[in-house]
């Protein structure tokens, strides 16, 4: 099985979160793994739903390696697909389905070059695969699983094949989302002199959103913090005063400061009669340039260190960000064959010579990290 053949295998389990459904893809994967002399766990997330974590080397002389991805995709949208979402389909040189960039071209890549680099070097150190269920809903998953495992072990570097076009991404803004409530008294709308409308505490609230100051330095990598209300709802009908509103709080963090610290600003500047429920808490990833496990990969990947325009940070979330946490803050990277501007697009779609590329990058980063002391 090649990586088109095995990436249209993980297309065909229709794994759309909601709700899910990971339980039939990580059992296959595993079986593949475990033909191939791996030793695998599964994890159960919810109902039919699981994670893998499979493992295989020499972990005494240096911590194993991780390779991080996701079984769940996003639902296919209101539009209408072009071809069959989970068919694989392949033309014009992609491979064509819900998931073939974000994320199981990548899945297929790492799980293809971890077998042939234990084919091509049977002695050589540890790698670990980390794939989980519910990743698409806030990293949820990857959160669960960390805390379910008794023992995580160590590690030396962290690659998270999310897709970005085979081009080495070091880092991401955290994101810290909150769900902001008001409460009023209710009452008709023609005598709201009796009620509390909290609708009008909601907008009052949003208007300080809007202009809420992080003062926080600029990150070199990461830039500036952000923030945005995303969703409001308040009311039941026209003629009554809202006695409840709530409106989503979506902040993307950086490295230069600290998600305790935007909640107790933020808490404060809002007031007493606004309360925040966090929803999502997630630490930005970062790893310095210089890093040896990053130059390997730039080296591997032909990055030419002149050229300032590639990417070096993403505008979305990965494990990564869990994960780098529960490793000490090993150097993390986020490489993958998919294209970032397909993930969540009607009928998506992936490069096959991205795939293929991909599997000869993960296979050269391994081997050359392993003789790396």
């Amino acid at each position: 099985m090649d990586v088109i053949d095995l990436t249209r295998k993980l297309l065909s389990f229709n794994s759309i979160n909601p709700p899910g459904n990971e339980g039939a893809i990580a059992k296959f994967v595993a079986e593949v793994l475990n033909g191939h002399g791996f030793h695998t766990e599964l994890y159960v997330f919810g109902d039919d739903r699981l994670h893998l974590i499979a493992g295989k080397g020499d972990s005494e002389k240096k911590n194993p390696l991780i390779l991080s991805g996701h079984f769940d995709t996003v639902p296919l949208g209101n539009k209408n697909w072009s071809v069959d979402p989970f068919n694989g389909e392949i033309k014009e040189g992609k491979i064509w389905g819900r998931g073939s960039s974000d994320m199981k071209g990548g899945l297929a890549a790492m799980i293809l070059a971890s077998i042939q680099t234990f084919n091509e070097n049977p002695q050589g150190d540890a790698i670990k695969l980390i794939f989980t269920a519910g990743e698409e809903l806030g990293c949820l998953g990857i959160q669960q699983l960390m805390k379910t495992i008794n023992n995580h072990g160590k590690a030396s570097a962290i690659i998270v094949g999310e897709p970005t076009g085979n081009i080495p991404v070091i880092g991401h803004k955290g994101a810290l989302y909150l769900n902001a409530v008001t409460s009023g008294i209710t009452a008709h709308s023609s005598m709201p002199e009796l009620g509390v409308n909290a609708i009008y505490k909601a907008a009052k609230s949003v208007l300080k959103v809007a202009d809420f100051n992080f003062e926080a330095e600029r990150d070199p990598l990461l830039g500036f913090p952000t923030i945005n209300v995303g969703k409001i709802n308040g009311g039941l009908n026209i003629n009554s005063v809202p006695d409840h509103a709530e409106f989503s709080i979506d902040i993307r963090s950086t490295t230069k400061i600290d998600h305790s610290i935007i909640l107790n600003k933020l808490s404060k500047e809002l007031g007493n009669e606004t309360v925040l429920e966090t929803l999502v808490n997630l630490k930005p990833v970062s790893t310095d340039e210089n890093d040896a496990f990053i130059q390997l990969v730039y080296d591997v990947c032909g990055v030419d260190r002149a050229d300032k325009t590639f990417p070096k940070a993403l505008p979305y979330l990965t494990d990564g960000s869990v994960l780098q946490r529960v490793y000490n803050g090993v150097p993390t990277v986020i490489l993958g064959p998919g294209q970032p501007e397909m993930a969540h697009q009607t009928d998506e779609y992936c490069y096959l010579d991205k795939l293929e590329q991909s599997v000869n990058i993960y296979k050269d980063i391994i081997l050359k990290w392993r003789n790396k002391q």
